[in-house]
């Protein structure tokens, strides 16, 4: 299939797209280029039985499923300027006293 430049006239036009004459045979290339590369794609071998493609091994390898603490170099309540039942204690905000 060839695309002429009044096809590309008429995709413009449903596009609502304003194409100058002087660019129409540049977008008639580059659109024939495109409908040419679709039509190949037209020409494959029916691929229905391959099955889907992954890249990479078929199956990998799973790590255990550990849960481990998080090892700090201090604990939370080294740092905090105030640690009360395991629980950082911060200022209250005076936008949120209601004054």
């Amino acid at each position: 299939m060839s695309v002429s430049a009044r096809d590309v006239a008429q995709v413009a036009k449903l596009a609502e797209l304003a194409v100058d004459d002087a660019e129409l045979p540049a977008l008639t290339a580059q659109m024939d280029r495109i409908v040419s590369f679709v039509a190949q794609l037209a020409a494959m071998p029916d691929l229905a039985g391959a099955g889907t493609f992954l890249a990479g091994p078929e199956r990998s390898p799973l790590r255990a499923d550990v849960v481990n603490p998080a090892l700090l170099a201090r604990p939370p309540a080294a740092i905090a300027p105030e640690f009360v039942d395991g629980f950082f204690v911060v200022p209250r905000l005076g936008a949120l006293d209601g004054t």
